[in-house]
């Protein structure tokens, strides 16, 4: 059974830091494309990382340069790492698993958490 745990949320002021973690489980989907996606209620989800088996990452033009996406391939680990966060970044993040083809686009990946809140005041 794969489970995606995600953890690392929480409410931080503009300009702060925080760094998200997914804990992967019961497949080794951390050597296949994982991603980051965000979701407001009543508002459509935007994908906003990706990280390729290769290592080759993709970002969503509203994170570049202030996210980054990692992975512990040993202890099976997705992370985000958000600096110079912004109001806008106010959403609940998901981790997702086993996505084909590796990109930004929800809808290709087979597996998800449950997500983790991202609040961030002005």
């Amino acid at each position: 059974q794969v489970q995606l745990v995600e953890s690392g949320g929480g409410s931080v002021q503009a300009g702060g830091s925080l760094r998200l973690s997914c804990a992967a489980s019961g497949y080794a989907y951390i050597n296949a494309c994982m991603g980051w996606f965000r979701r407001a209620p009543g508002k459509e989800g935007e994908g906003v990382a990706s990280i390729d088996s290769d290592g080759s990452a993709s970002y969503a033009d509203s994170v570049k340069g202030r996210f980054t996406i990692s992975k512990d391939n040993a202890k099976n680990i997705l992370y985000l790492q958000m600096n110079s966060l912004k109001p806008e970044d106010t959403d609940m993040y998901y981790c997702a698993a086993d996505g084909w083809p590796c990109g930004l686009v929800a809808g290709v990946f087979g597996y998800w958490g449950q997500g983790t809140q991202v609040t961030v005041s002005s």
